[in-house]
């Protein structure tokens, strides 16, 4: 068995497990600029002890290059937990994280969410690079 015959993948406005990928389609060669990472954008994600999204990582996959590099790994540790019971803790973090990229050459940027009770799931977004 391989890690991608565990991930699955679905359009994001009819699936509320699949990590969207915002960015600009076209960015300059060495200027940063800002990724969204997100899971629920269109079906809210539910974020209770238990069930949630415990992390998403962001990749980048050089077009016509062999390998991925990780740009980014975001945990989500905090789902209502509490010494008084699931769902009654003061904090819940929200899977959404925003990163700066400088790129130098076009590729797909590349997002795996992980889903405690529904496994891995990926989302993905072309990007091109001017001169």
């Amino acid at each position: 068995m391989k890690i991608a015959d565990l991930v699955q993948s679905a359009d994001w406005k009819t699936e509320k497990h699949v990590p969207v990928v915002e960015a600009p389609d076209s960015v300059k060669a060495g200027e940063k600029f800002t990724v969204q990472v997100s899971v629920g954008k269109e079906i809210a994600h539910p974020n209770t002890t238990e069930h949630h999204i415990r992390y998403i990582k962001l990749f980048f996959k050089p077009e016509g290059g062999k390998f991925a590099y990780l740009l980014g790994s975001y945990e989500f540790a905090a789902h209502g937990e509490s010494v008084e019971g699931p769902n009654k803790g003061p904090a819940f973090s929200e899977p959404a994280a925003t990163a700066a990229v400088k790129l130098n050459g076009p590729g797909t940027l590349v997002a795996e969410s992980y889903c405690n009770i529904h496994g891995l799931w990926e989302g993905s977004k072309e990007i091109k690079v001017e001169g």
